[in-house]
């Protein structure tokens, strides 16, 4: 095969890898913006991830679907936004907890920072198979055990999730398109976890 015919059935993988990698900052924007309700993270993960599934199977989907999208999926995720912010506050009065030296406040402090850590991943590993109908207490529970079974997976959000604080802490805009990746490591784990 010639040189000039492999370079031609390379450019459409690379312009299909380049596409996708520019749709997850697409999205992120989105979900950025559909965040800003605060309680409405994980509709807008939810309908982000939603949206990434359609485009990796090439079912098209856009701005129109995502909030079509996003209004299914606050019927019920508003409720689950509400609960994470309070796991959050809670998670906070440990820290604070800790920090003032109570006993035996290191240790409680190291539980609740990984139940913390552990609740965060179920949320986005759920958010990352929901679809319309989908009830958030049933994803929930699902997204826990395999949170649990698949503890690769959940190292690997996680790290996705380090990594989009860091880009934060550092280059402030650069963390709104990279929630888009996050919404799409937690794709990529849940069919990872589907094939297995």
């Amino acid at each position: 095969m010639s040189p000039a015919r492999v370079r031609q059935r390379r450019e459409p993988l690379l312009a299909d890898r380049f596409g996708l990698f520019a749709e997850c900052l697409l999205t992120g924007v989105w979900i950025s913006v559909a965040s800003l309700g605060v309680v409405t993270c994980p509709a807008a993960f939810a309908a982000g991830a939603r949206h990434l599934r359609r485009r990796t199977a090439h079912q098209g989907g856009g701005l129109r679907e995502f909030t079509a999208d996003f209004r299914s999926a606050l019927r019920g995720g508003w409720a689950v936004g509400v609960a994470g912010w309070i796991i959050v506050l809670l998670a906070w009065v440990d820290v604070r907890a800790v920090r003032a030296g109570l006993p035996g406040g290191p240790p409680a402090g190291a539980v609740g920072l990984l139940a913390l850590i552990g609740l965060a991943v179920a949320g986005l590993r759920a958010a990352a198979v929901w679809a319309p109908g989908e009830r958030w207490r049933a994803l929930l529970a699902g997204a826990g055990r395999r949170t649990v079974q698949d503890p690769a997976g959940s190292f690997l959000l996680v790290g996705g999730a380090v990594l989009t604080c860091c880009s934060a802490l550092l280059i402030a805009p650069l963390a709104v398109p990279v929630l888009g990746a996050v919404a799409a490591a937690a794709v990529a784990v849940e069919e990872r976890y589907g094939r297995r």
